[in-house]
């Protein structure tokens, strides 16, 4: 257990900063899914540039790797484009 007031409210601030990182990465992960899913140029072409978006920003937070967005961003805007 931690000794000292900084270290438990490194605790509670880690903590607070673990779900919201889960809360984002899980949204994005849940529109990414969206966009595989569509079925329609249209469709993907709106979703497209809020997705992009979302990879920018976890990818900013460090919540996830910057290549792994653009492998992502890349991928999905290929997809995107052959429908």
């Amino acid at each position: 257990m931690a000794n000292h007031k900084s270290a438990l409210k490194r605790i509670r601030a880690n903590a607070a900063k673990r779900l919201r990182n889960r809360y984002q990465a899980k949204t994005t992960r849940t529109f990414v899914k969206k966009l595989r899913n569509a079925v329609s140029k249209e469709e993907a072409l709106a979703l497209l540039p809020k997705v992009t978006s979302m990879l920018d920003r976890l990818a900013k937070k460090n919540v996830i790797h910057k290549n792994k967005a653009a492998n992502n961003k890349s991928k999905l805007t290929k997809f995107a484009n052959s429908l």
